[in-house]
């Protein structure tokens, strides 16, 4: 099998933002990892081309929180419990990434919290930089609910970590950027 350059270039250069940004979409680094590989062998398999490594990234991005979502809505089987189970024991050879992604412990419990349509909102949003039409397209939701899923994620956040985040346009308090 030949190998992707874009794949290697992701791999090489963006494999521990990803694992960081699943983190915060599921809320723990093993779950992360597994969704990280999943949304890869998904994303890649398929041969598509991308125009760069950021649209790639990007790509690779919805698909973990997509994946993220399906897994909640339909419910893991024994056997992947179980291997995820296995796979939690075993030692973890890349750094934290997490601690990159977010920056802030307190930022992962409290997505940690959140539902998972809403976690997947506001990280797609607000940590992925993504529009409420892609977040919409990527989720198979309505622009209608992803602000709504967006707006009840970022007041739970703001309650959790005790900032006064009210609107869309003022959650570079919580994400530590700007939009």
């Amino acid at each position: 099998m030949r190998q992707d350059p874009m794949l290697t270039r992701l791999l090489d250069e963006r494999y521990s933002a990803l694992v960081g940004y699943a983190v915060v979409v599921t809320g723990a680094r093993p779950d992360a990892e597994d969704a990280v590989h999943d949304a890869l062998i998904s994303v890649f398999s398929r041969r598509r081309k991308f125009q760069s490594l950021q649209h790639a990234e990007g790509y690779v991005k919805r698909a973990i929180a997509s994946r993220y979502i399906d897994s909640k809505r339909s419910g893991a089987s024994r056997a992947a419990r179980e291997l995820r189970s296995y796979v939690r024991d075993t030692p973890r050879v890349a750094p934290a990434p997490e601690d990159q992604a977010s920056g802030d412990a307190a930022l992962v419990a409290a997505m940690r919290s959140l539902a998972p349509r809403v976690r997947a909102c506001v990280a797609l949003r607000y940590l992925a930089d993504q529009s409420i039409v892609e977040t919409a397209r990527a989720l198979g939701l309505s622009d209608g609910a992803v602000k709504r899923y967006t707006a009840d994620g970022l007041a739970a956040l703001s309650t959790q970590l005790g900032t006064d985040v009210t609107a869309p346009e003022t959650a570079e308090v919580i994400t530590g950027g700007t939009r």
